[in-house]
């Protein structure tokens, strides 16, 4: 056999030049400052556990910390992330206050409210990039299919986040390697040894001589796995060894092995078999805890010796089993009863006031029979778990105490809340069943209702949002008697299921959304409450806009977004989830201010909660926003933010906001592309807003290009369905301007008394100014140029820039065609300059093409203004434009969910494209 040059190492590291070469590189890059993530995976028992042993051994100059997945602790949240970090919180004190609250409450160390899990994410980024500026960190964690899914979301996170950080990941998984969280990571598949070195393998654990078909036998039986290749032998006799004699059927390679161990196990003395089972049933390693249990039970530590000499565990520091299979062998193989009684034990060592969770936990697994008093102990421990942001958690705790609880009706109640907490973990399959059971079980018409309701948010948060509004509007009906806040809120669900169904949830053609219509007619019936919610606003100013018409909204809309602008003693949290209802008040309003204020409160209380889910709302909110006032850089940059969101999140949003953006540029390929991508997800969805959005891209591309016939087709299609409110108005101006300009005025008339008729009532600024606008393109001569003229009045006091902009190029064009070339050049040139330095590239061409033929000459003006910013990714551009407004690396990192290195390694390639070299020099 050739030397592979590990013949000093474990024989079963033997035939891994490859893998261990993949490790050596692990190790190489992580101390030249390059991430390193990488996935060791492979059948149980194939040399997973061996090979990160090598890897630990080569990791000379580096700090290493470990964490090790358990099957039984896969309920406890954080519990996985809680033994890889403990040897670093020393560093925590270098995180940023919102991040180190956050992971202090996800390790029950404070208390806290739900710290967002990506919030914690970023912490456990800090915190390891904080401990990698003494030394080189490489994190080890081995059989990471049992980690707690909190712990995976935390650390595949991270890992996706490690650029120039002196920072590696290593996980082992056994195959098969299932979950989103774990796809897009390098792997290093391992696989059995090859009938070479698997001979000499065995031939190395078996004494004597073994018969050579029998050697050959076990080697393809076990097709190269290391650990059945040393373990399988010693479960067969001499004449088996010899002969193969009595050779048992094939089973399952890990069932051998277990079963093995299972054998080797049952040999031992009693007392030795129970204090495997107590090690085996808490996986913790805690040998304290471990002692205090086996006196309960009577069992002396002297009883570990025999186990120790066969090589099955080994306790110093902590207690550790030689492979994961030996712990899950004793425990299976271990009578119900004597399982039971081990997991009491355990419960009774546990001091309730150090760890109450892990301590109900073990109550329940050994409880025989229901049992009120451990179910009420698991309810306590699945509001702890939300406390710390562990849904999944939470929701098993309560699934656990509804199997324990005696009495029917309370077992029905924690049927309901453990569905609620499933729901909000995601697991809508598993949140079902268990609502079959709280609506099997006794309840009073409250309960029931609670029960429909759930059912009908596990139907919309499951993209059937069609189907969810009637089950909405009937739960909320059937509620009102019986909880009429819970009513008004549930009608408020309905109307929003309704408005993203839009055009999809009509039955009486275009313009007769007869869902929604019918949806605020009942929500408008529903009796007031006593105490009088910020919400009930917004259900009442969402119920008569689609019930009554525009104008009769206006009172109440402008009530809602003046009680959302600012806090008014409120709690952020409780304002959080409907701030985005009251930001399209605003848009519907065509208030500026009023937008503005509100994007500004949402993007602050998501930013400061670390709620993700409502920072990517919020953000692309923001982002229109901020298009419409001529930001396109900053809304590049929110963008940019948005995906980092994504990414870490899997949220699959819509490229709405992106696809705006390069409509306003005037990219029609990078817009066109992104708006069919739209279209077709808005029409999987079933979302008509979705689909109006994507035509208004559209309008505004082509208007900017200058091609007005395919502004108006797609300004037509924008306008289609009126009722669906806020883009569908931003569409009106597109369709006048297209419609005039491709020679179709009468198109517009069609439109313009709906126009009219919304900008009057809101009485804005920018309403009143796109009228304006829109009046100057349909009218002539005198009345033409005093409606441009109150056009750019009104909109030069709003922030919308944009729109300015257009109003003073229409007025240019219009000005240069009355043969005024002098005044025209004034409106043109302040148009064009707006359009250059905003970046919306074919606005600004169609507004020089003016400029030139009305006798400027623009050579000199033509200046690029972003010619360095062009080159810069939309991450760098993001970062630069936070270092720019004063943001150190730490908090750059806090916002964009990066370590600082690699904050400081983008911002080397930014000065290095700008040709700078200070932060300064990014101030705007």
């Amino acid at each position: 056999m050739a030397n592979d040059g590990f013949d000093n190492l474990a024989p079963e590291l033997r035939g891994r030049r490859a893998e261990s070469a993949r490790l050596d590189q692990v190790v190489a890059g992580v101390r030249s400052g390059t991430g390193q993530v990488l996935i060791v995976r492979g059948d149980a028992g194939i040399g997973k556990s061996a090979l990160l042993e090598y890897l630990v051994g080569r990791a000379e100059g580096c700090r290493v910390v470990r964490a090790s997945g358990v099957e039984s602790e896969m309920e406890l949240p954080f519990a996985g992330l809680h033994q890889l970090c403990l040897p670093l919180l020393d560093r925590s004190d270098r995180l940023p206050g919102p991040q180190r609250e956050a992971l202090e409450v996800a390790f029950g160390l404070s208390a806290g409210g739900p710290p967002d899990r990506f919030l914690i994410g970023a912490a456990t980024l800090s915190l390891l990039s904080a401990a990698s500026d003494r030394k080189p960190l490489l994190c080890v964690i081995d059989d990471a299919q049992w980690l707690d899914q909190a712990s995976v979301q935390t650390l595949t996170f991270v890992g996706r986040r490690l650029f120039a950080d002196r920072i590696g990941l290593v996980f082992s998984l056994r195959e098969p390697v299932i979950g989103p969280e774990w796809s897009g990571f390098r792997e290093l598949p391992v696989v059995g040894l090859s009938d070479e070195y698997a001979g000499a393998l065995l031939d190395a654990v078996v004494p004597g001589r073994l018969d050579e078909h029998v050697r050959d036998r076990i080697v393809a039986e076990t097709r190269g796995n290391p650990l059945a290749l040393m373990e399988l032998p010693r479960g067969m006799s001499a004449a088996q060894l010899a002969g193969g004699f009595e050779r048992p059927d094939a089973r399952p390679l890990a069932s051998q092995i277990e079963q093995n161990f299972a054998r080797r196990v049952q040999t031992l003395p009693a007392d030795t078999q129970r204090l495997l089972l107590t090690a085996a049933a808490e996986p913790v390693g805690d040998v304290p805890l471990l002692v205090r249990a086996l006196t309960l039970l009577g069992v002396p530590m002297s009883t570990a010796a025999p186990a120790e000499a066969a090589g099955l565990i080994d306790i110093a520091a902590r207690v550790r089993f030689r492979h994961p299979l030996v712990r899950s062998a004793t425990y299976r193989a271990a009578d119900p009863a004597d399982r039971r009684m081990v997991h009491q034990a355990l419960a009774e060592a546990i001091d309730p006031g150090v760890d109450p969770d892990r301590r109900a936990w073990h109550q329940a697994q050994g409880a025989d029979g229901p049992d009120e008093d451990v179910a009420t102990e698991l309810v306590s421990s699945a509001g702890r778990a939300q406390q710390r942001g562990g849904m999944a958690a939470a929701a098993a705790f309560l699934q656990r105490a509804t199997e324990l609880t005696p009495d029917p009706g309370m077992r029905a109640a924690r049927a309901l809340a453990a569905a609620g907490a499933t729901l909000q973990a995601g697991a809508f399959e598993t949140a079902l069943r268990l609502l079959v059971m709280a609506g099997d079980g006794q309840g009073d018409d409250l309960h029931h209702a609670r029960v429909d309701l759930l059912r009908a948010q596990i139907t919309f948060a499951s993209g059937h949002g069609l189907e969810s509004g009637p089950m909405l509007l009937g739960v909320a009906h059937r509620l009102e008697p019986l909880d009429l806040e819970l009513a008004r809120d549930t009608y408020l669900q309905a109307l929003v299921a309704a408005q993203y169904a839009g055009r999809f949830g009509a039955t009486s053609g275009p313009g007769g959304i007869s869902a929604l219509t019918s949806a605020s007619q009942l929500a408008r019936a529903a009796p007031t409450t006593v105490r009088h919610r910020k919400h009930d606003v917004l259900l009442d100013g969402v119920a008569v806009l689609f019930s009554d018409g525009y104008p009769a909204v206006v009172p109440l809309a402008r009530e809602a977004v003046r009680l959302y602008s600012s806090p008014d003693g409120t709690s952020d949290l409780d304002d959080l989830r409907w701030l985005f209802h009251a930001e399209l008040m605003a848009v519907d309003l065509w208030d500026d201010e009023g937008w503005d204020a509100l994007a500004t409160r949402h993007l602050g209380i998501a930013r400061g909660l670390g709620d993700l889910n409502e920072l990517l709302l919020a953000l692309h909110h923001r982002v229109h926003l901020d298009l419409f006032s001529g930001e396109l850089a900053s809304a590049a940059a929110l963008l940019a933010e948005a995906k980092n969101i994504k990414d870490a999140t899997g949220t699959d949003l819509a490229p709405y906001g992106e696809m705006g953006l390069a409509a306003w540029r005037g990219r029609e390929a990078a817009a066109t592309m992104l708006i069919a991508a739209g279209i077709e997800d808005a029409t999987t969805r079933g979302e008509g807003g979705g689909l109006t959005t994507c035509h208004v891209a559209n309008s505004i591309l082509f208007n900017g290009l200058a091609r007005y016939d395919e502004a108006l087709a797609a300004a037509r299609l924008a306008t289609a369905y009126p009722a669906e409110y806020g883009v569908a108005n931003w569409a009106l101006p597109e369709l006048v301007e297209a419609a005039v300009r491709s020679g179709h005025p009468e198109q517009a008339t069609e439109r313009f008394e709906l126009f009219e008729q919304i900008a009057t009532s809101a009485g804005t600024d920018w309403g009143m100014g796109l009228l304006a606008t829109a009046r100057g393109l349909l009218a002539h001569g005198r009345a033409a140029e005093s409606a441009y003229q109150e056009a750019i009045e009104r909109l030069s006091r709003t922030r919308m820039r944009m729109h300015l902009a257009r109003a003073q190029l229409a007025y240019g064009e219009w000005l240069r065609r009355e043969g005024r070339r002098q005044d025209a050049r004034g409106q043109l040139r302040a148009a064009y300059k707006l359009f250059t330095e905003a970046g919306a590239g074919a606005f600004a061409e169609r507004a020089g093409r003016e400029l030139a033929a009305a006798g400027e000459v623009l050579d000199e003006r033509r200046a690029d203004h972003s010619s360095g910013r062009e080159s810069l990714t939309a991450q760098e551009a993001h970062i630069a434009e936070l270092a720019g407004a004063g943001l150190t690396n730490a908090e750059i990192g806090a916002q964009m969910f990066l370590s600082q290195h690699t904050v400081e390694w983008h911002l080397r390639k930014v000065f290095a494209k700008l040709g700078i070299a200070s932060r300064k020099q990014l101030r705007p």
